[in-house]
């Protein structure tokens, strides 16, 4: 914890200093940043185990939410967001849904776990497999209650293709066999129940394919939503299936060496239209979590407009890119050497965001999937008093 409060203490503007909003702006800039190869160690942080949330805020919307703004940072709540939204602003949610893509079986005797990341056709899968040492092109793998599937196309990183057998479903298979997919740091401290089939799903979650929940609409509710729809913050709703993939760990000492995975999503012309009709109004978009930032990037062209789409996306955000699509982002706290805490650096910039960190440390903040959330404005001058 020392260090962190050290890192903290250090990002606090001295009055001789340049005004937090000139720091800011260089920084978001990604001159400093970008001035030599970026290590990734820069995006490291000490996080206290018991920062790590092993279950939802409850109701969700009494989650804390820190606001950062440009030169300025304030404890809030999430279902304070209507007062800190404009009239105008649209929110952009993802729509997908969880599937329960982690299965265990046997090949022979060795014992194989699977989890599922990316679908590759009507009836194969992609999926990080435990133990795939042991696992030949063409074996057969039982996994429970008779279901069973061919595995083939092992890659460097230990992932196959799973071929499944049957007429059935896949769907209908995976309800029978597999379990949520909580988030490896979870699942290292308590097992998958019952409760985690409805707290991580968001309550948008309409299209099957995620084995990741788009967490920071976790903090949504119907009554949060409808004080937004009065308060004249639109939303839209678009579709990314978030992989297994976002939770893999960048090795590489340069962000450059890294490979970014890719997961498939789409938005659809009508959202394409009205996103762009409001923000020409004068109003900000802001998605609610990376993986809609992500898909809203990948669909944006060199002018801002936000084109259709449906493809897959491997963009990797880091800082000194130049976002043309938005204008903010809700995301939950992520974890330290992760592509996610490196996106937030490049929306606000690196320093500000370690300085934000430490201070949800030291303030006790949730961390992760189930944790707390922060509203991030780069533009904003001012964060509106409610």
């Amino acid at each position: 914890m020392a260090k962190v409060q050290i890192l903290f203490s250090s990002m606090e503007a001295e009055p001789s200093e340049p005004s937090a909003e000139a720091r800011y702006a260089a920084e978001r800039d990604g001159r400093e940043a970008t001035a030599g190869p970026m290590r990734v160690d820069l995006f490291d942080f000490d996080l206290p185990p018991e920062r790590i949330a092993l279950r939802p805020a409850s109701p969700r919307d009494s989650a804390r939410l820190l606001v950062v703004a440009a030169g300025e940072r304030r404890d809030m709540a999430v279902r304070d967001l209507p007062r800190l939204l404009r009239p105008g602003d649209t929110l952009v949610f993802n729509d997908t849904q969880v599937i329960p893509a982690q299965l265990e079986g046997k090949r022979g005797d060795a014992s194989i776990g699977a989890t599922l990341h990316k679908r590759e056709g009507p009836r194969a899968w992609r999926a990080f497999v435990r133990n795939a040492r042991r696992v030949r092109d063409g074996d057969r793998i039982e996994f429970a209650s008779g279901v069973t599937a061919i595995a083939s196309g092992k890659a460097a990183d230990g992932s196959l293709s799973l071929e499944f057998e049957g007429d059935e479903p896949v769907e209908l298979l995976l309800e029978r066999a597999g379990r949520m997919p909580l988030p490896p740091y979870i699942a290292a401290r308590r097992p998958a129940d019952a409760h985690d089939a409805a707290d991580y799903q968001t309550m948008f979650a309409r299209e099957p394919g995620a084995v990741a929940a788009p967490t920071a609409a976790l903090h949504f509710t119907p009554e949060l939503m409808e004080a937004l729809d009065a308060a004249g913050v639109r939303h839209e709703i678009l579709t990314l299936h978030v992989g297994a993939g976002t939770f893999l760990p960048v090795k590489a000492e340069d962000i450059e060496q890294h490979v970014m995975h890719s997961e498939w999503g789409r938005i659809g012309p009508e959202a394409a239209e009205r996103l762009n009709a409001g923000r020409a109004e004068g109003g900000r978009i802001i998605p609610v979590g990376t993986t809609s930032l992500r898909l809203l990037e990948s669909a944006a062209d060199e002018a801002g407009t936000i084109r259709p789409f449906e493809g897959d996306t491997a963009i990797f955000i880091t800082p000194g890119y130049r976002f043309r699509a938005v204008d903010g982002l809700i995301t939950n706290f992520h974890l330290p050497r992760s592509t996610l805490f490196m996106l937030v650096s490049a929306l606000m910039g690196l320093e500000t965001m370690r300085a934000a960190y430490g201070h949800a440390i030291a303030s006790g903040y949730r961390f992760y999937s189930y944790g707390d959330a922060s509203l991030l404005l780069p533009d904003a001058a001012l964060i509106r008093d409610p």
